[in-house]
């Protein structure tokens, strides 16, 4: 049976600027399509933009344009962004598409018809910027507990869904299930918030009319959680299921940001318990991004702007600090002073060096020519041990969303190769001519350690280990679709090129 392995972002909202926090996501999505792929699984990747919604409707009025014209605008730099980012994904779905509004119509009557959906009344204090109601006792000094915003009293016809029924069914999976919400703080977080009672949700809105009409009531629009999170089985094409792609695919793995935990592990999972349908493999929540120790906040003028980091740095630069900095899965603080120093140490100093130092000497002691490995010693066994360990450590780090932890063990490859040449001394054994072959052995090892490195960084830095293996001579058009295999060691004879430097060193003042 084949692999297949099915990885989300949450579909971005229209009425916001991509900043860092939609980056992050984005990329750690990326780095999980990637690295599946890279050991042989057929992968579906989506991201896309949530455009329905109150929010969305009072801006495109403030702008004097139609909601959708204001999408239309703006789902484009999103695109821009995700191209620049050099990001995989298989398929963008927008709310606004016909084949979401179909699905998401589909499952509100599929649930409606098993009695879990009613019509009633809703009176409650509502959060515009959260799209969320609030209760007397869950408001904090008569404010959103999440913004910290004014709430507004509404009341409203609005039909209902029997989210409650599902309280002991949700209780008992997470309980069932340690990984289905990961970290472990956030899983913790959601048991005892689903243990405090669970009540029955409103599920459309008649105040605005931007959004899916409710089958058969179109004075009401879906709400807009029951339609944005509906789009993780549109994009497969359920329930028709043409193409097979449901079928073939569900149930994902979410990557998503803690603010969005609630909605993805309470009303998610109880939306598809309603509708007969498989929960998610995983919900992964990871933490946010300060800036300078600072919050984002556009009043502060600290939002990080992605396509400026990718400017002013280069794009795998970005990619390797964000999943490096930061344990995935907690808040982490973005500062220039500590990327500068990424770069300067772990690109340029260790990974830059080993590559320029290895293909240096290669041309001079060999003339670039590979030469065979014939004369192994303790040292160099130990050294190509290092290749296939390092494999393994960093494909468990990767199946648990370790990032930091699997590029760290990397980098120990790195400064393993560094070390090597160190002890080896080449610049000694080309000295003394009975020394050839030993000397043809600790190059043959170390050119090899660069194919295993640039193997392993692919998923993070797609451009950086292209660029690598072209240098090895290695073909590789089918980088980013197929299997590696690891044990295929480099062909002696290859002429290889003298790397030009990598990562520049940034000084700074």
């Amino acid at each position: 049976m084949e692999k297949t392995f099915y990885v989300t972002t949450p579909i971005y909202y229209v009425n916001d600027v991509p900043h860092i926090g939609h980056a992050y996501t984005t990329l750690a999505c990326d780095v999980m399509a990637r690295y599946k792929r890279s050991r042989g699984y057929q992968v579906a990747f989506l991201t896309g933009t949530d455009e329905h919604g109150q929010k969305v409707e009072a801006a495109a009025k403030t702008n004097g344009e139609t909601p959708l014209e204001l999408a239309d605008r703006v789902v484009k730099r999103f695109q821009a962004l995700w191209d620049k980012l050099n990001i995989s994904h298989t398929d963008f779905i927008r709310t606004t598409q016909e084949r979401h509004k179909h699905t998401v119509q589909e499952q509100f009557k599929t649930i409606e018809a098993k009695g879990d959906i009613y019509l009633g009344e809703y009176e409650d204090w509502y959060c515009t910027p959260c799209e969320t109601f609030w209760t007397e006792t869950q408001m904090i000094n008569g404010n959103c507990p999440d913004c910290g915003r004014a709430t507004t009293k509404l009341k409203e016809e609005s039909y209902f869904f029997r989210m409650s029924k599902y309280q002991e069914q949700l209780l008992a999976h997470i309980e069932a299930n340690p990984d289905f919400i990961q970290p472990k703080s956030r899983r913790n977080e959601i048991l005892s918030f689903v243990r405090e009672g669970l009540r029955d949700l409103s599920i459309s809105r008649t105040s605005f009319s931007w959004g899916i009409p409710v089958p058969g009531n179109e004075k009401h629009v879906i709400y807009v959680w029951f339609d944005a999170l509906t789009n993780y089985i549109s994009a497969l094409g359920y329930p028709e299921d043409q193409n097979q792609l449901f079928a073939t695919f569900w149930p994902a793995v979410h990557v998503i940001g803690k603010d969005i935990l609630r909605f993805h592990t309470v009303y998610w999972p109880t939306f598809l318990m309603a509708a007969g349908l498989p929960l998610p493999q995983q919900i992964f929540a990871h933490g946010w991004w300060t800036v300078e120790g600072q919050k984002m906040s556009k009043s502060l003028r600290n939002v990080v702007e992605p396509h400026m980091l990718a400017d002013t740095y280069g794009v795998d630069t970005i990619r390797y600090f964000l999943l490096r900095e930061v344990p995935f899965g907690l808040d982490g603080d973005f500062s220039h002073s500590a990327l500068i120093g990424r770069i300067n140490s772990d690109l340029a100093n260790d990974l830059g060096n080993l590559v320029s130092r290895s293909t240096a000497m290669l041309g001079k002691y060999f003339g670039g020519t590979l030469p065979q490995a014939d004369v192994a010693e303790a040292i160099d066994d130990r050294f190509v041990d290092i290749f296939s360990e390092t494999v393994r450590k960093s494909d468990a780090l990767l199946n648990e969303m370790a990032f930091n932890k699997a590029l760290i063990v990397i980098w120990e490859l790195i400064s393993a190769g560094n070390k090597y040449i160190d002890d080896t001394a080449p610049w000694t054994l080309a000295k003394d001519p009975s020394q050839q072959q030993r000397l043809g052995t600790v190059m043959y090892n170390l050119i090899d350690s660069l194919r295993v490195i640039a193997l392993l960084i692919t998923p993070f830095m797609p451009e950086t280990a292209e660029k690598i293996l072209t240098l090895l001579g290695r073909e590789t058009s089918s980088l980013h679709t197929e299997e590696f295999d690891f044990s295929v060691r480099l062909t002696a004879g290859t002429t290889i090129d003298k790397a030009t430097p990598m990562f520049p060193r940034i000084e700074t003042q």
